[in-house]
């Protein structure tokens, strides 16, 4: 005998659990629905088997290959649309030439098949449904029957007015090969619905079958977690992989530390899961691969494969899905489902009756009160300075767009005109014209840029009436990611108390839309460009450059970069050979790896051709990478001591520069043999802008490749940042490798720390102490000048600002005392995240 196992649900009423697998691959106990199906089905001696699919086919058809681990064959069918139950088994009727049984591959039972194949000859049945007796049957198709099992009336999912009988069908169904010439083919056709009635209609010996035993519709998430107790309590037969031990059932290779009396009722625990010491399970079941650390509390749980729970955590009545992480002290109330993939920051509390879909993240401490779906993002703050960053799609979606297109619009003023713009990516595109539509709901006028630069963006902005902007960009870290960056008035990155404003009206809603005939309009700059060309040419030393016949290779990264930059350096006659120089929207977002690839490539380049220097623009053309006329890639930290011996060489008479705290000592070097005066600030974007409103400050730094020379804009801008190289060269008539030589270099020792963000106020406050007596600058963390070295030795404990961890950087002179200091002060932090 064959088997039809029906594999095509969608899950629809078990999400988040089945976002991202379909409902058959569910794990009860540790295993998906449909092996425990497959088991079930090769107990009663069949193991001939064709799985019809729909959704998410190859995550079944990759789990279960061709049966053979199992202890069946398999094969599978996948329609091409959903054509109903009956019409998706019709699509395997070449494999069902014999009798066969179709079972749903997202039940929970132990029927006894066997029993019912056996009803099914003595009958001569052409088809046989297998029945069950429920207290509640309303969500199910009710069926009445003969004393010898005929089947007189068949209603599917009856009001309460309809339930003559508390005998449902189960969707197990044993039936006659020529029953399926009844369904058509490729045509919408449902058993229940079509067939069953049809055949009931004519007499064809339709039976029902009221079978003995355990059975279980998992058709939403609290049947789910009711069928995990009913396994537990032994009320359906299903095999559980492990040993018993006490009140577990435990895997292999599981390591368990806390003692048997901290558990009770029964408990599963997967395989190479780790239970550590005085933790406490009640009716729980841990997936494989998990970790569960000490003092946690976990009562009537299912905890999905791959996930961790911190220490203290408390979870009752939840299901928590693959690869989460819980934090520490973290309290989930009742009947919580979590996608695959969260986070839990430490000391979150989520209320009752919550869901999140896959991939969020709560907060150290945030409490969250709502579900959090696809459409949501939970984030103490919207702003990440000036940016607000969300997974393409997702997070970030036309509907989000829109709502913060019309916040931001009302906090700019019904009339006013904005600045949009966007990189080459297609979700940038959607974005751009999704935040459009908001700013023109609220009555502003949008001035779009389309595909633009981030720089050109700011010149536009500082040059004209425009109230605020806007640039769309795909993450340059991250390929899933999305950024909007908000601009103000002047073009500078618009400051945290504006950003404030703009993330109280997202959250209130308490934005006007404005009337009809004030909708906003679009359109279109023609002479931008053009504009930003002018002043560029107009502030660079064209006749130094053009004298030098420099010679420069540069990498344009995919970006915008390379429809501007080769007009302007043709204007400066460079002999230029250009890399990558070609709009591709798929390449904006590279990986370490691929970005070293291409400073090796630059560099071959360089020294092939023997030029002057390479330069490779990030794709926004906001940052600069350097490789000098030796082909040597010269690192962000060495690179703004440099540049800055650069501009101090070639202008003499320019005392006065700005460097984040985060700039090698090098500079501090540099700057009391040059006699420059160094002011400091913090290590943001926004924080060097300022420093460049300062008139006598005419060039300012930055640690990541970005340089800001204010006699052309206040903000970096690597096409900028190039020509003034160019210029520096030819007025210095040295190059990157010469003056690398001859000035001196540090060593540094970096360390990342883990440090949670509850943790973080409570370290500052024990390193303040700790360093009282020693010379320090407080501008953004602590740097410390210990050994009375002036600034040659230091080191810097910077928290980071969006993850939990604690940054180390410590240079001197001496390699050994540099090494020395970050294991020092390394000691030190791990003492006092310790102490809490």
């Amino acid at each position: 005998m064959k088997a039809v196992i029906m594999a095509g649900g969608f899950g629809t009423r078990l999400r988040p659990l089945t976002c991202n697998i379909p409902k058959p691959m569910v794990p009860v106990a540790n295993k998906p629905m449909m092996e425990l199906i497959i088991e079930l089905l090769r107990k009663h001696g069949i193991t001939n088997i064709v799985s019809t699919l729909y959704y998410q086919p190859e995550i079944i058809s990759n789990y279960f290959g061709s049966g053979d681990a199992f202890g069946v064959k398999m094969q599978y069918r996948k329609a091409e649309a959903d054509f109903g139950t009956a019409g998706s088994v019709r699509n395997a009727k070449d494999f069902l030439d014999e009798r066969f049984i179709i079972i749903s591959g997202d039940v929970l039972t132990d029927f006894d098949l066997s029993a019912a194949i056996r009803f099914h000859d003595q009958k001569k049945a052409k088809a046989t449904l297998l029945l069950t007796r429920v207290s509640n049957p309303l969500q199910f198709g009710v069926v009445l029957t003969q004393d010898d099992g005929k089947i007189t009336r068949f209603l599917e999912k009856p009001s309460w007015g309809e339930v003559f009988s508390d005998t449902i069908n189960t969707g197990i169904y044993i039936l006659e090969p020529e029953i399926l010439d009844m369904v058509p083919p490729r045509e919408e056709y449902d058993f229940s619905k079509n067939l069953f009635p049809a055949m009931l209609e004519h007499d064809l010996g339709l039976y029902g079958y009221v079978a003995e035993g355990y059975w279980r519709d998992i058709g939403n998430l609290n049947e789910y977690q009711e069928a995990h107790l009913d396994v537990l309590r032994g009320l359906v037969k299903v095999s559980i992989d492990g040993t018993k031990k006490g009140n577990a059932i435990v895997g292999a290779n599981a390591r368990i530390e806390s003692g048997e009396k901290n558990f009770t009722g029964n408990n599963v625990i997967g395989k190479n899961t780790h239970i550590f010491p005085d933790v406490t399970l009640s009716n729980t079941v841990i997936g494989n691969d998990c970790e569960i650390f000490p003092g946690s509390i976990l009562r009537n749980a299912v905890i999905w494969n791959g996930t961790q729970v911190g220490a203290r955590t408390e979870i009752v009545s939840d299901v928590i899905g693959e690869k989460c992480i819980i934090g520490e002290d973290v309290v989930l109330a009742e009947n919580i489902f979590i996608g695959d993939q969260c986070v839990i920051g430490n000391k979150g509390k989520l209320f009752s009756n919550i869901k999140l879909w896959p991939n969020k993240t709560v907060e150290d401490g945030a409490t969250v009160t709502r579900s959090l779906v696809w459409e949501d993002r939970w984030l103490r703050e919207l702003f990440t300075e000036a940016r607000v960053t969300g997974i393409s799609n997702i997070d970030m979606n036309p509907e989000f767009g829109a709502k913060l297109g019309a916040a931001f619009g009302a906090f700019l003023g019904s009339g006013s005109t904005a600045v949009t713009s966007r990189d080459a990516d297609n979700v940038s595109r959607m974005i751009n014209r999704a935040v459009m539509t908001g700013l023109m709901s609220a009555g502003v006028h949008c001035s779009d840029l389309r595909t633009s630069s981030i720089p050109i963006v700011r010149h536009e902005l500082r040059t004209g009436t425009e109230k605020g902007g806007i640039h769309v960009r795909k993450s340059p870290y991250n390929k899933n990611y999305t950024d909007i960056i908000f601009f103000d008035a002047d073009g500078k990155d618009l400051p945290s108390y504006k950003t404030k404003s703009v993330e109280r009206l997202f959250f209130g809603e308490d934005f006007a839309r404005s009337p009809y005939d004030a909708v906003g309009m679009i359109t279109f700059p023609e002479r931008t460009t053009e504009s930003y060309i002018d002043r560029f040419i107009a502030t660079i030393n064209t006749q130094a450059i053009r004298t030098a016949s420099l010679k420069l290779v540069v990498d344009y990264s995919n970006g915008i970069a390379s429809t501007i930059f080769p007009h302007i350096l043709g204007n400066l006659n460079v002999q230029a050979v250009s890399l990558h120089a070609y709009l591709d929207s798929r390449k904006l977002t590279r990986t370490e790896a691929e970005i070293a690839e291409s400073i090796r490539e630059l560099s071959y380049v360089v020294t092939s051709l023997k030029y002057d220097v390479g330069c490779m623009l990030n794709p926004g053309a906001e940052r600069l990478f350097v490789v000098d006329e030796n082909g040597f890639a010269i690192d962000s930290d060495r690179l703004l001591t440099l540049v800055t011996k650069f501009v101090a060489l070639a202008n003499p008479q320019n005392k006065k520069i700005a460097v984040p705290i985060t700039a090698s000592g090098e500079v501090d070097m540099l700057a009391k043999e040059m006699q420059l005066e160094v002011v400091k600030t913090r290590d943001s974007h926004l924080a060097l802008m300022e420093a460049a409103a300062d008139k006598e400050i005419k060039f300012v730094g930055g640690s990541k490749g970005g340089f800001i020379f204010n006699e052309f804009l206040f903000a970096s801008d690597a096409m900028y940042s190039v020509a003034k190289v160019l210029e520096c060269m030819a007025l210095t008539k040295k190059r990157f490798g010469e003056i690398d030589r001859e000035t001196p270099r540090l060593h540094s020792v970096r360390k990342n720390i883990p440090c949670s963000f509850n943790s973080k106020g409570g370290v500052m406050r024990r390193l303040m102490k700790d360093t009282e007596s020693i010379p320090r600058d407080l501008i953004e963390g602590v740097r410390l000048y210990p050994d009375n070295s002036g600034k040659c030795t230091s080191v810097l404990l910077n928290p980071d600002r969006t993850r939990p961890m604690f940054h180390i950087f410590a240079e001197s002179k001496d390699p050994a005392k540099a090494e020395q200091l970050a294991e020092e002060y390394e000691k030190k932090l791990l003492a006092w995240i310790k102490e809490g």
